[in-house]
């Protein structure tokens, strides 16, 4: 399978203006020991993000609580980050965003708050708020999110590629499903489709080449140890 030529093909430009990863690419992969889940939002780069319920309880218990989730996502995340593939799972989601180039941030720059203060309030106030209404209709308290809530920096090209196929493969990983598009609250078959969406299918797509490559490629066995560093369970 061909996969596109690079970023440059995605933007039009080169990698260095509209896309950064932190230092530790391929090459370095055997210097990284220990990993950071709490790496600052910076704008233009990319984040594997994840959290689970508390003491692995379920977040999600009917198909309503999926679709609130994902609006509420957008309600308090939609305008500082872009979703490139997502999957949420009964007991834990996982998002691969890349964080707005900072225009949408100016205003609350402005007011001294940083990039990663901006973006991690936002994620408080989704946890906040989908706890609060998911405690109300099934008559419980306390949190319902761990906390802190995890990401990791992604660093490189390839990592992104294998890590949008990870998060498309997790229901299959868990045995929930056999197949790609029997999981409805996975962002693969909105990718797959001209459905509208929010995610960045347009962008996904170039990047694999093709919504044929694009398919193909998830059919393909992966070993995720070459992206061990990347991925959160």
């Amino acid at each position: 399978m061909r996969l596109s030529a690079g970023w440059d093909r995605i933007w039009g430009m080169k990698i260095n203006k509209h896309a950064k990863f932190s230092k530790f690419g391929m090459f370095n992969l055997t210097l990284f020991k220990m990993r950071d889940y709490k790496p600052p939002f910076e704008p233009n780069y990319f984040y594997h993000v994840y959290n689970r319920g508390n003491n692995k309880e379920c977040i999600f218990q009917e198909d309503k609580n999926y679709r609130f989730f994902l609006k509420k996502w957008n309600e308090y995340l939609g305008n500082f980050a872009n979703v490139w593939s997502y999957c949420l799972m009964p007991n834990h989601f996982h998002f691969l965003i890349k964080v707005d180039d900072g225009k949408r941030l100016a205003k609350f720059s402005k007011l001294g708050k940083s990039s990663n203060q901006i973006i991690s309030n936002q994620f408080r106030k989704l946890f906040i708020s989908y706890t609060k209404s998911f405690n109300k209709v099934y008559d419980r308290t306390g949190s319902l999110f761990q906390k802190p809530f995890k990401r990791i920096k992604v660093d490189s090209e390839n990592y992104l590629l294998m890590l949008i196929h990870y998060i498309h493969h997790n229901p299959i990983h868990h045995n929930f499903t056999d197949g790609y598009k029997d999981w409805t609250y996975s962002s693969y078959s909105t990718i797959a489709s001209a459905s509208p969406t929010k995610v960045k299918r347009k962008e996904v797509l170039k990047f694999f080449g093709g919504e044929e490559a694009f398919i193909e490629y998830h059919k393909e066995m992966k070993n995720y140890n070459k992206i061990e560093h990347l991925i959160i369970e």
